[in-house]
């Protein structure tokens, strides 16, 4: 049976091929973990939240044959769709995408001649949408439960960041630290009222 450490091994023969690699190795595990949909995602941080919210609903995404990959970066979706889409593993293909890159991921999409729409759109991004579906006191809780109030409030006294709404400086500041993103991606769907999931991440886990 699939498992996670086979899941994260094809991630990264994924990773390999996308710089260039052999696919030998991707379309091995990819037949081996019986894989149908492939969810790209920009990032650690969004991987974080669609694991975190995919437990929550009891799936097993590994089981039900969805591989999620982070491609690290948006500018990434079209070798990523071209390697796991229709011309290279004939991957279903979604994931999420923020609402200033969604033409560039529309045209990736055309290129691998994927069905469309295939991506669930980001209001601005997804950080954007969990500020809103917890709000700013909720999330500054979970800042304070997790020990990181000091570094709220020191950040909060820089010139840089007064003014600024506090939904915007909340999303800045979960990406001032190296890990603080992907933690708190996991957190904030952790704390989600399950009947106030933003929409394009609900939308997402129902689609695959």
């Amino acid at each position: 049976m699939a498992d996670v450490a086979d899941m994260g091994a094809f991630r990264e023969a994924v990773g390999r091929w996308a710089a260039g690699g052999p696919a030998g190795r991707a379309t091995e595990l990819a037949a081996q973990l019986g894989l149908r949909t492939a969810v790209l995602l920009e990032g650690p941080s969004d991987l974080a939240a669609v694991e975190a919210l995919a437990a929550r609903r009891g799936r097993d995404l590994v089981a039900e044959g969805v591989c999620v990959i982070p491609m690290g970066g948006a500018m990434s979706v079209g070798r990523y769709a071209g390697l796991l889409g229709p011309p290279g593993l004939g991957l279903r293909l979604t994931g999420l995408c923020d609402e200033r890159e969604q033409s560039y991921y529309e045209r990736a999409l055309r290129r691998a001649r994927a069905p469309r729409p295939g991506f669930f759109v980001c209001a601005a991004d997804l950080e954007a949408e969990l500020v809103r579906a917890l709000g700013p006191a909720a999330i500054e809780e979970i800042i304070a439960a997790e020990g990181d109030l000091r570094a709220w409030q020191t950040f909060l006294r820089q010139p840089a960041h007064h003014g600024r709404a506090r939904s915007r400086q909340l999303r800045r500041f979960l990406g001032t630290k190296k890990g603080r993103k992907i933690r708190y991606g996991h957190l904030l769907v952790e704390a989600l009222d399950l009947t106030a999931v933003p929409a394009p991440l609900d939308a997402l886990l129902a689609s695959v």
